[in-house]
C-alpha cells in the first residue's frame, strides 16, 4: 500500500488538511490551525487544491476528482448519497434516509454523515433538520452556515 500523501490548503472557514494518494482523496478534514499552503503540493493531490480554490473562489460548483474514502459499506452507499445533494440545495436526514430505500435509518444515516472523511467534496454540509435547522456538523455549525451560504448566498438588499 503507498504511504498517504498530506497537504495543507488555507480556506475560509479554517485550513483544510488533505490526505490522499494515486488511488484517490482518503479525507479533507478543517482544523483550526494556521498552516500555509505549502508550495511543494504532491502530485495526487495538487488537483484537489486547485478544485478547493476554484470552489472558495465561486468558480465551481462540482467537484471531479478520484475518491477513496475508507469506511463500512453502509457509511460509503451514505456518502455516494451525498454526491446526489445538489450544490446550493439542502436536503432533510430524513430525506436521505428515504433516498437510501430506509426511512428507519435516520440515525444510521445521520452517524453517517457525521463521519464522513472527505468535507465538502463529499457535501455533508447540505443535510439539514427535517424543520430547516442547522443540526449537526463535525466542524462545527457555524462552519456548516458558512458553506450553505457560500453555496446560496442571499440577494444583496440594493438601496436603489
Amino acid at each position: 500500500m503507498e504511504p498517504n500523501q498530506v497537504t495543507y490548503y488555507r480556506t475560509p472557514i479554517g485550513t483544510a488538511k488533505i490526505e490522499g494518494d494515486k488511488n484517490g482523496i482518503r479525507s479533507i478534514t478543517v482544523i483550526d490551525e494556521k498552516i500555509e499552503t505549502p508550495l511543494n503540493i504532491p502530485s495526487s493531490l495538487q488537483n484537489c487544491v486547485q478544485q478547493l480554490d476554484e470552489y472558495f473562489n465561486g468558480n465551481r460548483t462540482e467537484f471531479n476528482l478520484k475518491l477513496n474514502p475508507q469506511g463500512t459499506n453502509f457509511q460509503k452507499r451514505v456518502w455516494k448519497e451525498l454526491l446526489n445533494v445538489p450544490y446550493g440545495k439542502t436536503r432533510s436526514y430524513l430525506e436521505q434516509s428515504k433516498k437510501l430505500g430506509d426511512v428507519k435509518a435516520i440515525r444510521a444515516v445521520a452517524s453517517a454523515n457525521g463521519k464522513n472523511p472527505i468535507w465538502i467534496v463529499i457535501p455533508c454540509h447540505r443535510i439539514i433538520g427535517s424543520n430547516g435547522s442547522l443540526t449537526g456538523y463535525a466542524g462545527g455549525l457555524w462552519r456548516k452556515k458558512w458553506l450553505l451560504e457560500h453555496e446560496n448566498p442571499s440577494p444583496q438588499q440594493s438601496l436603489f
